[in-house]
């Protein structure tokens, strides 16, 4: 698996949650993001962009994370992973409604703060990405491990039934073999504790390749986006099949 190399970095800061049913700028537009590649989109009470046809969906997902969750760099949010994702989720027979909740910049301690924000409308699975930018700061795992441990706490606490997967983050190597290794058992600590599904590395076969990545070297282009969409999906969809088999009774 590939090293994180600095790929994490993001290009704002946060400080302090955004107001309810507005979209926080620094995410660069959070949308709902199920309306598969070419179809109109339309905009509901939350100002998300959506699927006409969404109401077919059985599972609604939110992608709570930084920069990399909400598509910095790239030319549409629609290029983002979370839409990648949706659209896979379409061509399998199981459509979701996916929630864009990326923060640019964000702490796992600001994570902490936003999470209940993000959770005023009712969703089926959360999908967790932050960590990264601790790493870039070189703050304590053991702090990060506590403020994934209130995030989870955070979820379960506002809508019990909610899944979680927690993503897998990866501190650069310069950080030492101590500090990586204990950074990424934070994650797998988390997962098995709180019995969550991990998911392994977000940017595995894209950090590090410029080829993938933008021009800055950390955050990914439209083909690494697609490569990260299918990390994602590869965790997410049996939960998403999990639920649709329950809600069809079988």
């Amino acid at each position: 698996m590939i090293g994180l190399l600095g790929a994490l970095a993001c290009t704002s800061s946060h400080t302090s949650p955004p107001e309810v049913d507005k979209v926080p700028s620094e995410a660069r537009d959070p949308r709902v993001a199920d309306a598969p590649k070419g179809t109109k989109a339309q905009t509901d009470a939350y100002g998300n962009a959506g699927n006409p046809d969404s109401s077919r969906a059985k599972v609604t997902v939110l992608f709570f994370g930084t920069s990399l969750t909400a598509g910095l760099g790239l030319p549409d949010v629609q290029h983002a992973f979370p839409n990648l994702v949706a659209q896979k989720a379409a061509s399998s027979g199981t459509p979701i409604v996916a929630i864009n909740a990326g923060l640019s910049g964000e702490t796992s301690a600001g994570a902490v703060r936003r999470i209940e924000w993000t959770l005023k409308r009712p969703v089926d699975i959360v999908v967790l990405e932050t960590g990264g930018n601790d790493a870039l700061r070189a703050l304590d795992p053991d702090t990060l491990k506590d403020n994934l441990e209130q995030i989870v706490a955070k979820i379960r606490a506002a809508q019990p039934r909610t899944r979680v997967l927690i993503v897998e983050m990866q501190a650069p190597p310069n950080l030492g073999r101590g500090y990586t290794d204990k950074f990424r058992g934070a994650y797998a600590e988390v997962a098995q504790r709180d019995k969550l599904t991990l998911v392994p590395f977000l940017l595995n076969k894209v950090a590090g390749i410029p080829s993938l990545n933008q021009a800055d070297g950390v955050h990914p282009n439209e083909k690494g986006e697609a490569i990260v969409a299918d990390n994602i999906w590869r965790s997410l969809k049996p939960a998403v099949q999990e639920i649709y088999a329950r809600a069809s009774g079988h």
